[in-house]
């Protein structure tokens, strides 16, 4: 059964486990698909009413993107799982052998680029419903403002979240290079999408 299918405390059970997945990496993602269902319920709340008839075609649209933006947000979820699954399974091939050893590194490594991919893509996918919340500030139903507020909070979770599992895989990395390159595309991320959370934090605290 997916990730997303299980009800919210089984879900919560299974985090609080000793199982190896789910674990962070999935919780920033379930954040962002919070953040973006959010954003989402402002847009329905906007939709099909007289008082915001000047914001119905940036709500209809944005609408849709939340929509399909919440559905990406739970397949990564799974992805970031399955990934871990993926390393575990690497650690425990076999290394009699010279031969044996080297296959065990290369998938070591691959598993280990896919455990680092997963949270870098939660990261841009959050970064982008950020700028989706914040093009609602003003353009949505003024009475659930505050939720934006709270997309914001859960989008900002979710990428520094997956930021720590961007960094903890990358530390584990033997192309540096390549590690070098994932940090860099986080970082630029970071710089990007916590400014504007804190914008948007502060514009709804100010419209309250």
């Amino acid at each position: 059964m997916q990730l997303a299918e299980w009800n919210l405390s089984d879900f919560a059970d299974l985090l609080a486990s000793d199982a190896p997945a789910p674990g962070g990496g999935s919780a920033a993602a379930l954040e962002g698909a919070l953040g973006a269902a959010l954003a989402g319920m402002v847009c329905a709340l906007t939709v099909g009413k007289e008082k915001y008839a000047g914001c119905q075609t940036l709500a209809n649209a944005a609408l849709r993107s939340a929509q399909a933006f919440r559905t990406r947000f739970l397949a990564l979820m799974e992805e970031d799982a399955a990934s871990f699954q993926a390393f575990r399974a690497a650690l425990r091939m076999p290394q009699g052998s010279g031969e044996e050893k080297i296959a065990r590194a290369a998938a070591v490594q691959a598993a280990l680029e896919r455990c680092t991919q997963a949270p870098l893509d939660v990261m841009e996918l959050a970064a982008e419903t950020l700028d989706l919340t914040a093009s609602l500030l003003g353009n949505s139903n003024g009475n659930a403002v505050s939720d934006l507020g709270v997309s914001a909070l859960s989008l900002r979770a979710a990428i520094q979240s997956a930021w720590l599992n961007v960094l903890v895989n990358t530390g584990s990395l033997s192309n540096a290079e390549r590690a070098a390159d994932y940090r860099k595309q986080g970082e630029a991320l970071l710089a990007r999408a916590l400014p504007l959370a804190d914008q948007i934090y502060d514009a709804v605290v100010g419209a309250i």
